[in-house]
């Protein structure tokens, strides 16, 4: 298990140019579970997701979480703009309950 282990961190280091993170997680289900038809699945589910795509599923999710952020953010400054707005028309109907 160890030589295992060894010649894959290796292989991860040492390959500059190669996809690692598609291999990262089908790498440790066979060293936790030992089923090696389940790492299969995941690394073949993950290159048929990058083929299809042209991302990783990281990327997908990353871009899913960034863009749950960008409508966070519309939506508190959606927020700030109406209360602005809401306090300036009841200061302008004081203003004409006054006179």
């Amino acid at each position: 298990m160890k030589n295992i282990l060894l010649i894959s961190i290796s292989f991860l280091l040492l390959s500059a140019c190669a996809q690692t993170t598609a291999f990262i997680g089908p790498a440790i289900t066979v060293g936790s579970t030992g089923n090696v038809m389940q790492a299969g699945f995941s690394y073949a589910s993950n290159v048929a997701v990058k083929k299809t795509t042209g991302k990783t599923p990281s990327e997908h999710v990353s871009l899913y979480v960034e863009d749950k952020k960008q409508e966070k953010k519309i939506r508190k400054e959606m927020v700030i703009y109406l209360q602005s707005h809401i306090e300036i028309m009841r200061d302008k109907l004081n203003l004409k309950n006054k006179l």
